[in-house]
């Protein structure tokens, strides 16, 4: 399972799950370009992932079509052709169904939803030409959810962005597979990035979380992104289409499992 010499770009990497994923790709030897909003956390990411390996930090909002452009072209400016994707980008917007506002649905799947297509669309682009010219071809990793398939009521948008990631993905795979592009995903459960540390502070909270967790314990972002460089690698070349959970037994449970105190 190798990605070395090989650039990739992870949108939402300054934090969590996006930072892992950066820190697993640079320490098996991948040049990685980190996006985000948050420039204060891109900067500080790129610092102290630098001794591991060529990183770069770009602003990108990644439901605007110009700030993806300019995403690219810096990728290309510095490291070359685009071999790998990491749509991870997220957010949320909490708030019961009678009293979500149109502007807080459409920001959660302007980002989650509209920023993983566009950035899709924009290196399949890059990807489909390279390939036609002999070169070799890419893989593209979309960020879902178990809640693609549970919901929580006051995660409406976020909720139904992941269901719609899960579609992009397969469709996506389709369109792509006469290229020999692949395109997968991957729907973490509950995993320990701050907010979850948050809510783990909660007792109540804590029980209910791991009275529908088997494995009894919150996922860490390197288990996460562990699967993201097996799709992203010549380990999964045959593996197209597929979302790979990762939610500590959560989706096959039908009831609830005892917590201990």
């Amino acid at each position: 399972m190798t990605i070395a010499n090989k650039t990739a770009i992870i949108t939402g990497g300054a934090k969590g799950i996006g930072y892992a994923i950066a820190e697993r790709f640079l320490r098996d030897d991948a040049r990685v370009v980190i996006c985000d909003v948050d420039d204060k956390a891109g900067d500080k990411a790129a610092e102290e992932l630098g001794d591991l390996g060529e990183i770069r930090y770009i602003h990108t909002d990644v439901g605007e079509r110009l700030d993806i452009h300019n995403l690219l072209a810096a990728t290309n400016d510095a490291f070359g052709d685009i071999d790998i994707l990491v749509n991870n980008a997220g957010i949320l917007v909490g708030a019961e169904f009678l009293d979500l506002t149109e502007e807080d649905f459409d920001k959660v799947l302007r980002t989650n939803l509209k920023g993983s297509f566009l950035c899709g669309q924009a290196v399949a682009k890059q990807m489909v030409r390279r390939v036609e010219e002999g070169g070799p071809a890419g893989a593209i990793v979309n960020m879902s959810s178990v809640n693609a398939i549970l919901t929580i009521p006051n995660q409406i948008p976020y909720n139904v962005s992941k269901g719609g990631i899960n579609q992009l993905t397969r469709v996506m795979s389709l369109a792509l597979a006469p290229h020999n592009i692949r395109v997968n995903a991957i729907g973490p459960g509950t995993i320990a990035t701050d907010m979850a540390k948050v809510v783990m502070e909660d007792d109540a909270a804590r029980r209910r979380l791991m009275s529908r967790t088997p494995l009894g314990r919150l996922g860490e972002p390197s288990e996460v992104a562990t699967i993201a460089e097996f799709l992203a690698s010549d380990a999964s070349s045959y593996v197209t289409g597929q979302i790979i959970y990762c939610d500590g037994g959560r989706l096959p449970l039908n009831y609830t499992v005892p917590v201990e105190d």
